[in-house]
């Protein structure tokens, strides 16, 4: 799935919650997303900013389910994982053996293949440690990461019952 496809299957509960942790923690990043957004759209910073923040909220989850702002889209996933969610990535990353910095960004580069047998366990892992939506969506975000994804991790995307986003 692609970043835009993302928002458009995720529940949008979870993209709330994720549009409410910048607004708590990150405001530059949420404003930054609105305005690349609105410039975009040809509209003004503005104009989105006069809105309720439910309005602002429905507003930028529309546009990031559309093709043209899946590279700010992915951007925005990233960067709430590798801010939000660090413990979550460090406990992947080291169920996978995959060396990190301790808040789980890869040092280095990112492995050519996936045990399928460690993709079991740091699956079975996140999800007994965190809302499955989250960990979903934090797998398939780092499926992203590899050109055409992982075999082992899309099998088990495409095959696990517990790893939907709705």
């Amino acid at each position: 799935m692609k970043a835009y496809e993302l928002y458009s299957a995720a529940d949008p509960a979870l993209i709330t919650q994720m549009f409410d942790w910048f607004r708590q923690n990150d405001r530059n990043v949420y404003r930054s997303a609105l305005a690349t957004i609105a410039q975009s759209r040809k509209m003004r910073l503005a104009f989105i900013q006069k809105k309720s923040v439910p309005d602002q909220y429905a507003w930028l989850l529309k546009s990031l389910q559309s093709k043209m702002a899946g590279v700010i889209g992915e951007h925005l996933l990233q960067a709430w994982f590798m801010a939000g969610n660090q413990e979550m990535l460090a406990k992947f990353c080291d169920a996978m053996e995959i060396p990190h910095d301790g808040k789980g960004s890869v040092e280095g580069e990112l492995p050519e293949t996936l045990d399928a047998a460690k993709l079991d366990a740091a699956v079975d892992q996140l999800l007994a440690a965190y809302d499955p939506k989250v960990a979903t969506l934090y797998l398939r975000v780092f499926n992203l990461q590899n050109p055409g994804g992982w075999e082992a991790l899309q099998a088990k995307l495409d095959n696990d019952s517990r790893l939907v986003l709705v």
